[in-house]
């Protein structure tokens, strides 16, 4: 297994649309291996493929307190939402910003899991808010682009400089 490098806002790759996974061979489980450890030496409690700079619909998300429940989403659709909640967001690849985020409160979502098998999932709460955060990654969307202008503009500004600055 290997870290993988996390690419940062405001990278043009973070806004690509990803492409739908066609096998799931060992190719991809390395690849949910290696996101895995990314994601947990992070700390993150969830991590899309995209953000690795692999543009392909694949997801992880463990929002468990014990960090030993690994989610494995391939090719997520969500085939319904209902009703509305604001979350404050955080984001791997936009390190030390949080902000208010308003979503679906409950999702229902349909993948592939990490053997190639269809699953439907409901979700609510944090485990709603981490699918859809997720999703928008592979649809090449960044939490930011939720924020105002003014905002979203700011944050763009710290990012680079903070690049810079390493």
């Amino acid at each position: 297994m290997a870290i993988l490098d996390i690419l940062n806002y405001p990278d043009p790759r973070l806004h690509t649309v990803a492409k739908s996974v066609s096998v799931v061979d060992e190719v991809i489980h390395r690849l949910i291996d290696d996101m895995a450890e990314t994601m947990y030496a992070a700390p993150g409690i969830g991590l899309a493929a995209t953000q690795v700079n692999q543009h392909i619909q694949l997801i992880l998300i463990d929002t468990s307190e014990t960090k030993d429940h690994l989610q494995v989403f391939i090719n997520p659709k969500i085939i319904s939402k209902n009703g509305e909640q604001d979350y404050e967001e955080g984001c791997l690849s936009v390190p030390g910003v949080y902000e208010s985020v308003t979503r679906a409160e409950k999702v229902k979502v349909e993948a592939l899991d990490r053997t190639g098998k269809k699953f439907i999932l409901h979700a609510e709460g944090l485990l709603s808010v981490c699918i859809q955060h997720e999703i928008d990654h592979l649809l090449g969307k960044v939490f930011v682009d939720y924020l105002s202008p003014l905002k979203r503009n700011r944050i763009r500004t710290k990012m680079i400089k903070q690049q810079r600055d390493r």
